[in-house]
């Protein structure tokens, strides 16, 4: 029998944590896990063949939250978690309004946390 898998596809502009978490997410033999540490190249390349995003909302290139908006405009249907070290009440509600299903505090409590909150949100 044959396992489904799931792409899930992680925007940040840190490389340790698209390391880390790619390490760590891989590790399920459920998941195809692509990295992106360019929120501009990810927009170009994600399509509807993703099951869930992990974007950073800060980064230089482009703020995650516009890009969350873009990315939603395209496919609606996104499941998105969105991360990040810097959280303030606006910006949470302001993710869950462009449409994030989560949003995760970094450094994570736990990388079982994020694991998580991606089963969560991919109902498994």
């Amino acid at each position: 029998m044959e396992i489904k898998k799931y792409k899930i596809a992680i925007v940040d502009d840190e490389n340790e944590i698209l390391s880390m978490l790619q390490k760590l997410l891989s590790r399920n033999e459920k998941y195809t896990v692509t990295t992106y540490s360019n929120p501009i190249t990810a927009l170009s390349n994600i399509d509807k063949s993703y099951d869930v995003v992990l974007m950073d909302i800060m980064m230089p290139q482009m703020n995650g939250l516009d890009a969350l908006e873009k990315l939603m405009e395209n496919n609606p249907d996104q499941k998105v978690i969105m991360m990040t070290a810097y959280s303030t009440l606006d910006k949470v509600l302001q993710s869950h309004k462009n449409g994030a299903m989560y949003y995760l505090m970094k450094p994570f409590d736990s990388l079982q946390l994020v694991e998580k909150k991606i089963s969560e949100v991919l109902s498994l």
